[in-house]
């Protein structure tokens, strides 16, 4: 099922197309994103309807398929649902709801004795009112299965969410959205492979900036740190009361002075800056190997490389979709643009239009880049300073 680019995941270098019969179910608008000059089957699903029941009818009267990939973290209930109805084997729809729905992930990890943030489901919450919540400080509206903080609120108190919601300040659908505690920390992810439940390669980076401000128009980064025995075991724990075994995971936590707060967790990799350090640090390219694991098994991954305290990698974003306007200017980028540090550097000129949409992608926003090798306070002081120093405003329309 294919929704990511090869750009991102290199489909040629993780699937033998000579050795495997491989059908690609694409879209139109997705079709030149597909792997060029490789031996595969490309059909084309509708738009139109819900993404199961389009590629059940793209790929009606071909041979049944061993396996069913998907990478997008939008494909992997519709995914399940094309396996229960072909009886493949593989991730069923109570599998990846356990990843996609908020209030599922939560329930599990806490039920395996883990700390979250408290939370609720909104509507229930409507129902018994802000004084049946058991935390009285910030609170945080969010969809149970949306992604980069998309839609997502924050108040002062539960009464003051809720207020908004009945008062249709924040427009939602009670039953799609959750209602819970803010936790004050800086936020790690933490990003891997496993296989049988046992971790081939994993790697925790700390953000500089939030998700949630990202989504407001604040830039965003993150930083590799160390990857302590303790956190790995958190981990594995969270990753185990979600039923992940096998694949690519990118986990989120909020760290406090008694530990990690388990915040959200999917079974796929993170962004391409995410991905893009990872491999640079490990040797692993996570969506290809996800790949690799699913087609050939464990003994087709790469092995990967452990990096020291000086070989960690970063990336940064500033976006441009709050700005109010198609083009922008940048300033202020003159002295990191050739640093050391810099392995990538990716800068929209004035005449080159913007997204109005965010987007996590280097070419999709006004600046972005990865860096490395180097340590986490070098990395985090770059990013801090650059964020600091650079400016993104609203530029006029270039003269035709």
């Amino acid at each position: 099922m294919h929704s990511l680019s090869d750009s991102f995941v290199r489909y040629a270098e993780s699937i033998d197309h000579d050795e495997h019969e491989v059908t690609y179910v694409s879209t139109p608008a997705r079709r030149a994103t597909l792997p060029p000059g490789v031996r595969a089957l490309v059909v084309e699903r509708s738009d139109d309807e819900d993404t199961a029941t389009a590629v059940l009818s793209a790929i009606k009267g071909l041979p049944e398929p061993d396996t069913v990939v998907a990478l997008s973290e939008f494909d992997l209930v519709p995914a399940a649902q094309v396996r229960e109805e072909l009886g493949v084997p593989g991730p069923r729809v109570d599998d990846a709801l356990t990843v996609r729905d908020k209030l599922v992930m939560k329930s599990a990890v806490a039920a395996a004795g883990l700390r979250t943030p408290r939370f609720a489901s909104l509507d229930q919450a409507l129902d018994l009112g802000a004084a049946s919540l058991p935390w009285q400080g910030r609170t945080v509206l969010k969809p149970v299965a949306g992604a980069s903080s998309k839609e997502t609120h924050t108040f002062a108190s539960p009464s003051e969410a809720l207020q908004a919601v009945r008062d249709g300040e924040v427009r939602c659908s009670a039953t799609d959205f959750q209602i819970e505690e803010f936790v004050v920390g800086p936020i790690l992810h933490i990003d891997g492979l496993l296989t049988a439940g046992e971790p081939v390669v994993i790697q925790a980076s700390r953000y500089i900036g939030t998700c949630l401000d990202y989504a407001r128009g604040q830039p965003l980064g993150s930083a590799q740190t160390d990857t302590e025995p303790d956190l790995v075991d958190w981990a594995l724990r969270c990753l185990k009361a979600v039923g992940v075994e096998s694949g690519p995971f990118h986990l989120e936590a909020i760290e406090t002075a008694r530990g990690p707060v388990f915040l959200e967790v999917g079974a796929r990799c993170g962004s391409v800056g995410v991905v893009d350090a990872f491999e640079r640090a490990t040797g692993v390219r996570l969506p290809g190997a996800a790949v690799r694991l699913q087609v050939d098994g464990a003994s087709a991954l790469p092995r990967p490389r452990l990096p020291g305290p000086g070989e960690r990698y970063g990336w940064f974003l500033l976006p441009g979709h709050t700005l109010g306007s198609a083009y922008c200017r940048i300033s202020g980028e003159q002295g990191f643009r050739h640093d050391p540090l810099v392995r990538h550097w990716e800068q929209r000129r004035e005449d080159e239009p913007l997204r109005n949409a965010a987007s996590y992608a280097y070419r999709n926003v006004p600046l972005g880049g990865l860096l490395g090798p180097g340590s986490h306070s070098a990395l985090e002081r770059f990013i801090t300073q650059l964020f600091k120093s650079v400016r993104v405003d609203p530029a006029s329309p270039p003269l035709r």
